[in-house]
């Protein structure tokens, strides 16, 4: 278990806004393995060439051979639909998994700001053309997001994911009070049953004060190995700092430029977030283990400086584990970095 909880990090960016689609900002991603060979790395982004006015993000995506060099696909692979309520203005944050006729991709979705987000998925037959699947995966008052599935072979899979909590009332009453990790299962892809009780809750450092904002389980090959969880955490701004307020509900037909400039803003008022994990001998009770991935702070120059959060792993030939994650460095620039998990 060792090899998983320390890393190096990988050399430069995987990716970077470089097209009209994804220049102002580019987040969230969800790796995956190619069925002709190599690696699909599907990832949020915004920019100008957004499909509607109202558009806060959508999923695009970039192939690899090696896994570290990646070239970008034109189009969008899943976009927000305007004349759906609860997916009309963002999806983002997508986990594929293959099914039993293609593949299923699981998305945070997000409509106006006074509703909680949900999470959605689609179908594909090739991975480049995606289809929604009808209706909401899950759901609650305050919100859930961040998919992250894990197969549990013959029984089906488990969906990790953070559930926003605004207490009575909802995120319509109040501000919120936690957002911790719980976990849904399922048995067909598409009807999901949820774990009883919280797999991970935060607060429970300055560091996690602000909530999870995603979690991914390894489920473990051997009878005698533990199940290990990735998951990022944000830390609260210094007290009395003024936080400008973030562009969630831009009901006007303001300009991508406009959008990403004022979340960009909300991002550096002070905020942190880190890459934690966690063990478990059920993939159901978590015991922490510590932060293993986190950029040095406002005055360095990583690409990572400021936040390190929403990653994906995947495992090369080789048996180590590769993470994927969005950076923020002290400007502002919002890219996807790796991490390589080192030799036993």
């Amino acid at each position: 278990m060792i090899e998983k909880l320390h890393w190096h990090k990988d050399d430069g960016p995987r990716i970077e806004g470089s097209r009209e689609l994804d220049c102002l900002k580019v987040q969230a991603p969800g790796i995956t393995r190619r069925p002709e060979g190599g690696f699909r790395l599907f990832y949020t982004a915004i920019g100008p060439a957004k499909p509607f006015p109202a558009c806060q993000g959508y999923i695009l995506s970039a192939v690899s051979d090696d896994g570290l060099h990646f070239e970008p696909e034109p189009g969008i692979r899943l976009a927000p639909q305007l004349e759906v309520p609860y997916r009309s203005r963002r999806v983002l944050a997508p986990s594929v998994t293959q099914c039993a006729e293609g593949w299923r991709m699981y998305v945070e979705a997000r409509g106006t700001a006074d509703r909680p987000v949900v999470i959605c998925s689609a179908f594909s037959k090739d991975m480049l053309h995606w289809t929604f699947d009808d209706g909401i995966r899950l759901q609650s008052s305050g919100g859930v997001g961040a998919p992250r599935y894990v197969s549990l072979g013959t029984a089906g899979g488990r969906l990790y994911y953070f559930n926003s909590d605004y207490g009575e009332g909802g995120k319509a009453c109040g501000t919120r009070i936690s957002q911790p990790v719980v976990s849904a299962v399922t048995t067909d892809g598409l009807a999901f049953a949820m774990d009883p009780g919280i797999r991970i809750h935060d607060k429970r450092s300055k560091q996690d004060a602000k909530g999870i904002t995603a979690a991914e389980a390894i489920a473990p090959t051997r009878a005698d190995d533990d199940w290990i969880m990735f998951y990022s955490a944000w830390q609260d701004v210094p007290p009395g700092t003024i936080v400008p307020s973030h562009p969630s509900d831009p009901d006007t037909t303001g300009s991508s430029e406009s959008f990403a400039a004022a979340s960009i803003a909300s991002d550096l008022a002070g905020y942190r977030s880190r890459i934690f994990a966690a063990t478990s001998h059920d993939g159901l009770t978590w015991q922490p283990a510590g932060c293993v991935i986190e950029g040095s702070g406002y005055d360095s120059n990583e690409l990572d400086a400021v936040h390190a959060e929403d990653m994906s792993l995947i495992q090369l030939d080789d048996g180590r584990y590769r993470m994927y994650y969005a950076a923020c460095d002290t400007q502002g620039n919002w890219r996807v970095v790796s991490a390589t998990s080192k030799q036993r």
